[in-house]
Parts: structure tokens; sequence; C-alpha cells
């Protein structure tokens, strides 16, 4: 079976989001920095070359392939945001319409900027999204 492509690295954090060229995109990123660290209690790891991850699972699916993923994370992206496991939390949908401007993806939340969105519902957006993962969607 194919090893996934998003693994972590030894790659540095700070050096990364203090290389993203867009200052707004750069400002979100060490905000998003400090507030998933503060939420989940473990430190940032890079996976691959653009996600800042927080914590990680392990999962295997009825096809039988499994991997490791971050718990939660983000990526300062051109375009956006990109939050990941924040939509998984039994409370998203719930959350979500107090969130403010947003889109959704197949596993992801897309924001443009953190002004755009309620900072204490994001806060515990990933707190429930990272507990979530780690009770119900990890596979030891």
């Amino acid at each position: 079976m194919a090893e996934n492509k998003t693994q972590p690295t030894e790659a540095s954090v700070d050096e990364f989001l203090k290389a993203v060229e867009h200052p707004v995109r750069r400002a979100d990123g060490l905000e998003l920095l400090d507030m998933m660290r503060d939420v989940t209690g473990q430190e940032p790891v890079m996976w691959g070359p653009t996600i800042v991850g927080f914590g990680s699972y392990h999962y295997k699916y009825a096809s039988g392939r499994e991997g490791d993923a971050a718990a939660v994370g983000f990526s300062p992206r051109k375009a956006n945001l990109a939050l990941y496991g924040l939509t998984y939390g039994p409370d998203a949908d719930r959350l979500l319409p107090e969130l403010g401007k947003h889109k959704t993806g197949a596993a992801c939340l897309y924001i443009n900027k953190l002004d755009d969105v309620d900072r204490d519902v994001l806060a515990e957006m990933i707190r429930s999204g990272y507990n979530h993962v780690l009770s119900e969607l990890h596979t030891p």
C-alpha cells in the first residue's frame, strides 16, 4: 500500500510561517500557531511542506488503508487559511453558523482572515475537533 504523502518533518514551523509572503496570512498564521498550541497543549510540527499540525492520530479505513495524520492543523495558503480537523467534532454543525465568514470542503474549513471569524468560536471548534479526533477517530 502506498505511503501517505503528508508526513511529519523536521522543518521549522517558525521559519515556514515567517516566510509566508502575504502579511495578513503571515500574521494570522502566527496567531493560529499560538491559539492551537494553547488549546491543544501540543507543540506544532510541520506535516509535509505546508501544514502546521498539532498532535497526531492513527486511522484505519475499512478498505485497509491506514496511516497517521495531524489531529488538527492549518496551512496559510495564498487564497485563504485552510484549517484541518475542526469540522470533525460533534459541535461543528452547531458552531459553524456562529463562526462568521467561512467555507467548508471535504475535511477542511476555509477562512480568508481571522478578522472574519469569532475567535472564541474558532477556539471552541479547535478544542472540539481535537478531542473528537483523539477520542473517536484514533485507532491504536
